[in-house]
């Protein structure tokens, strides 16, 4: 019982100054400074609208968005509306949006397809009255391509 308590205790206090050393961190001071320490970061992700819906993003994404009509399969589409940059340490957040200068992501199109099969059976009692509605949605298929950060030197 004794040699649990010593062991946790130990444990407590090692971790705890290990954590703040890790958490030591310098915020930049300015966006530019900011883009370029995301830029540094093994992984990073967007926040972008598409179709009227937010959807986090990361390079080499496959995304799934109701069907976007004149774009054929290969087009590549620029997204202009991205609220957030990040990785794992650190984030900036645009109001509401990040200037489309600073950060380009690009999405190629892969196919359209169509959803799995919707059955809806319709009946009124006691009418003879039976109906069955069947629809597959259209949708797009996107593939995100890398983040690319402007150069500001």
């Amino acid at each position: 019982m004794a040699a649990s308590w010593y062991i946790r205790n130990w444990l407590s206090h090692h971790i705890t100054a290990a954590r703040a050393i890790h958490t030591q961190s310098v915020l930049p001071g300015t966006t530019s400074a900011a883009l370029e320490i995301i830029r540094t970061q093994p992984s990073q992700y967007i926040v972008a609208s598409l179709v009227g819906r937010k959807f986090i993003l990361t390079p080499r994404d496959l995304l799934t968005v109701p069907h976007i009509k004149d774009v054929d399969v290969g087009d590549v589409l620029v997204l202009k509306d991205i609220h957030e940059v990040g990785s794992r340490d650190y984030t900036l957040r645009g109001a509401p949006l990040i200037p489309p200068g600073r950060v380009k992501v690009e999405a190629t199109v892969v196919e359209h397809t169509k959803g799995a099969m919707e059955v809806v059976f319709k009946k009124k009692r006691r009418k003879g009255y039976q109906k069955t509605i069947k629809n597959k949605h259209p949708y797009t298929r996107l593939r995100i391509g890398p983040i690319q950060f402007a150069d500001n030197s």
